[in-house]
């Protein structure tokens, strides 16, 4: 017999161990289908619309602190400081002062020469002198010095 003259007519002439086999094997495959595809589906589905859910209340959020984050002022450039006593001042106090040299640089902008500095230290250091003194990096090499961590960079900053 092959499965494409398979009836209800010819099951029932089937001897009772391969009715009991047919059976089984029927019952398997609605379990493997429910098991293995409709299950793991719905959990998909339903992380799906749990994550657009946070994404959608993440963005209601936003949009309610846009306009005031709009009316923040700018950055200010350092309170009338010169860039060099900014920079040297914020690198001193972030405890770069000792891998730490400068030079003017065209522009009215300032080269900064590190050695063997930290690289999480230096990151900070710029994303503060970014942050609170406007100061913005034109370019920036930095390379590894040897040490883990510790890092050669010349950066030319400039006030925004």
């Amino acid at each position: 017999m092959n499965l494409g003259s398979l009836s209800l007519d010819s099951i029932a002439t089937l001897p009772p161990r391969e009715r009991r086999m047919l059976g089984i094997g029927a019952v398997a495959l609605v379990l493997l289908l429910i098991f293995a595809v409709l299950l793991p589906l719905d959990r998909g589905v339903a992380q799906a619309q749990q994550r657009l859910a946070r994404k959608k209340v993440d963005l209601a959020w936003m949009q309610s602190v846009a306009p005031d984050i709009a009316t923040l002022p700018a950055p200010s450039a350092g309170n009338g400081e010169s860039l060099l006593v900014i920079v040297d001042r914020s690198a001193r106090e972030s405890g770069l002062g000792k891998s730490f040299s400068t030079e003017p640089s065209g522009g009215g902008g300032i080269a900064v020469r590190m050695e063997k500095a930290p690289f999480d230290t230096l990151i900070a250091w710029l994303g503060m002198l970014a942050q609170q003194n406007g100061v913005v990096v034109d370019s920036a090499t930095i390379e590894k010095s040897g040490a883990p961590g510790l890092v050669n960079a010349a950066i030319v900053l400039h006030q925004g």
